[in-house]
């Protein structure tokens, strides 16, 4: 694998899936879950549909390889009139962090955001995850906001 700084930033295509789903496989581990075959074919047919404009993808790729990929999900809040973004899933191949393709990935979804008119765009991280905090904390504010999930 090239480890320049050589890689281009895209929508996800019909023709990614083999490599997509590689790399959202990375991510999931790195959490230590899974989820089911329907649920990678699934995601996968929402985030390239043209009708679902909710759901969305970017993928980083270099020397014809998907090196990192970023979901990001458009959603009505509350306190605002217009819409805010959450960034799902960010991940990039173990060997080519560090080399801007995670910042990429998250300008790249800065940038869909300011074009769609969203106000906000946030994202949760484990505390352990340092390497990408380290990214997050020259990209972002961090906030005081704990997460609960329902039992």
């Amino acid at each position: 694998m090239n480890l320049s700084n050589s890689f281009v930033l895209r929508r996800l295509q019909e023709n990614d899936f083999q490599g997509w789903e590689a790399l959202w496989r990375g991510y999931l581990e790195f959490y230590a879950t899974a989820v089911e075959d329907l649920v990678y074919k699934t995601t996968f047919e929402r985030l390239i549909s043209n009708k679902n404009q909710s759901q969305n993808a970017v993928v980083a790729e270099q020397s014809g390889s998907l090196v990192g990929l970023v979901h990001y999900i458009f959603h009505p809040h509350n306190w605002k009139i217009e819409d805010v973004c959450y960034l799902q899933d960010l991940y990039v191949l173990p060997e080519l962090r560090g080399c801007g393709i995670g910042r990429g990935l998250i300008e790249a979804v800065y940038s869909a955001s300011d074009d769609a008119g969203a106000s906000n765009v946030y994202w949760l991280t484990q505390d352990f995850n340092e390497q990408a905090r380290r990214l997050y904390d020259n990209i972002a504010l961090v906030t005081p906001f704990i997460k609960y999930n329902r039992f």
